[in-house]
């Protein structure tokens, strides 16, 4: 009878499952100057708010609901050291270290220019808004996974614009095997040097992220009075660009605050459960593309191989199942794991998200000692 009501709750629960994206804004109807605003985030939530994308805005947007608030803090500032960068800068987009993939051309970069160009294979740094330095440009789409050129020259910041606007950014180049693409792409179109989404800036998130998303207004950053260290969300007029300011002003924020945590422990399965039920709520679980994201962006950081998330082998049933019953829909499973038959005689068998690689799920005996995520959601 137990067994049967235990079957029971889990196929009904397949059926009551809803994703949900583990991170939520607060917008802070209050006017401090950019070190309080992130110092009232730390104390209440979790961080000043980070960008990754123009999704990321429109969540962000809707949480301000005060008709008067003209612009809102972000967690960017200005620090002292430039760095290359993505214009696709959501950190999902890249696996492992593929984001600082490089191929410069000999003796590249060479002068105090801020865009990157490729020509015959190689990287070269260039000038971003010089009237005579107008250049062709490739897109990427993330819907069909394509490049796409675009025979048209502009300045690098109207080529980000376009392909923003028509498709999801300029190109970034992850790997060797994609830089051959797109050379064959510049190549085949007739083109000379284009645009590709690499740029440099010293500016980094208050919470150290690696997202180097920038959605400034034209011509700006302009550092106006050599004091603008900081950035604001304009909620009015040219809704959702941003501007550099000094962050002495005194005006309205946005914090968030993430229901995902990375536990830097090394400990069993059984062990990261009892932590994140005592300090959080549960052990993560995983039921969606959008929730599976986010735990890479989480795993990244992680100290160990692979991280424990809340699932386990119900081995009366052969079946994998999350901690509340559900049943595994959504699945991500590594080669030769999760699919098969487990064996149940070497003790139980629970699933952990790889940190490293593409981030697959693996099956393995819970008294490893792993990292582990836990999740802040109630329901």
């Amino acid at each position: 009878m137990e067994r049967n009501t235990f079957i029971t709750l889990i196929l009904s629960a397949v059926f009551s499952l809803s994703a949900c994206v583990p991170r939520q804004y607060h917008f802070v109807n209050q006017k401090l100057s950019w070190t309080a605003a992130q110092r009232y985030c730390r104390e209440n939530y979790t961080e000043m708010v980070t960008i990754n994308n123009k999704n990321d805005i429109e969540e962000l947007l809707k949480s301000v609901n005060d008709d008067q608030v003209q612009f809102v803090w972000i967690g960017l500032h200005k620090t002292n050291i430039k760095t290359w960068k993505w214009s696709l800068g959501d950190p999902a987009f890249y696996t492992g270290s593929d984001s600082q993939y490089r191929n410069w051309a000999q003796g590249q970069p060479n002068e105090d220019v801020d865009c990157g160009n490729m020509n015959s294979g190689g990287w070269f740094d260039y000038n971003c808004t010089h009237s005579t330095q107008h250049l062709k440009f490739i897109c990427y789409n993330d819907s069909s996974k394509g490049y796409i050129p675009v025979n048209q020259s502009v300045i690098w910041r109207d080529a980000q614009s376009f392909c923003r606007d028509h498709h999801t950014d300029l190109v970034s180049v992850r790997n060797q095997t994609e830089n051959q693409q797109i050379e064959k792409i510049r190549t085949d179109g007739g083109m000379s040097a284009v645009w590709i989404g690499l740029f440099r800036d010293s500016w980094e998130w208050s919470d150290q992220s690696e997202s180097s998303f920038r959605n400034w207004r034209t011509s700006v950053p302009d550092n106006t009075g050599g004091n603008e260290n900081c950035a604001v969300l304009r909620v009015k007029t040219e809704r959702g660009r941003w501007n550099d300011s000094n962050c002495d002003i005194k005006t309205q924020f946005v914090c968030h605050e993430d229901k995902l945590v990375l536990i830097r422990l090394n400990v069993s399965w059984n062990e990261a459960l009892r932590y994140c039920r005592e300090n959080h709520v549960d052990l993560v679980s995983v039921h969606s593309e959008e929730i599976q994201r986010r735990v890479m962006n989480v795993v990244k950081d992680a100290s160990t191989a692979a991280v424990w998330m809340g699932l386990h082998h119900y081995c009366a049933m052969n079946m994998w199942i999350w901690l509340r019953g559900e049943v595994v829909c959504y699945q991500n499973w590594a080669a030769g794991n999760g699919t098969g038959q487990e064996d149940c005689n070497g003790g139980p068998r629970v699933g952990a998200v790889q940190s490293g690689g593409d981030q697959r799920w693996i099956s393995l005996p819970q008294t490893h000692k792993l990292n582990f995520i836990c999740t802040n959601y109630e329901d």
